[in-house]
């Protein structure tokens, strides 16, 4: 069975491009003050962190988004709350594989420390994603409704 996210057309590469700025502003403004807050570190400092690690998720986003929705497609997975939490850990696990050592650099902190913190973006990030993607799913779906009636 199909779910009314499949009968949408397919993203362009400016829409994915959108999508994943959009969940990065949003994401950054949200997480980098309380971050720096239990980092006991500036907001500056950790704001750049912040740029470089939501830079290298916007690129994993648009990667990993594709990948998902052409198995989503194959399978016909409907986008239920198991599908989307299976979405949502997915991505927040492959994205610290990257970000690991990329805040071990910048905080000039050791191994469990960097994972502490990218733990701490998991546990932010990770209802985030989940409450994002849906918001936008519903808003995508809401925006070709109306625009399908507003051909007929």
């Amino acid at each position: 069975m199909k779910s009314a996210t499949n009968t949408l057309p397919a993203k362009t590469l400016k829409e994915r491009f959108m999508h994943a700025l959009l969940f990065e502003i949003g994401g950054i403004a949200l997480a980098t003050p309380l971050a720096a807050w239990a980092m006991g570190s500036s907001v500056s400092h950790v704001g750049v962190l912040a740029a470089m690690l939501a830079t290298t998720a916007m690129l994993w986003n648009m990667v990993f988004n594709f990948g998902f929705e052409i198995i989503e497609r194959r399978r016909q997975w409907q986008r239920t709350p198991r599908i989307r939490a299976l979405h949502a850990v997915s991505f927040e696990t492959g994205f610290i594989a990257f970000a690991l050592p990329l805040t071990m650099w910048w905080m000039g902190i050791g191994i469990w420390e960097a994972l502490l913190l990218d733990l701490g973006f998991f546990l932010f990030f990770l209802p985030y994603t989940y409450v994002y993607n849906w918001a936008y799913d519903a808003a995508r779906a809401y925006y070709f409704r109306r625009l399908q009636l507003a051909s007929v």
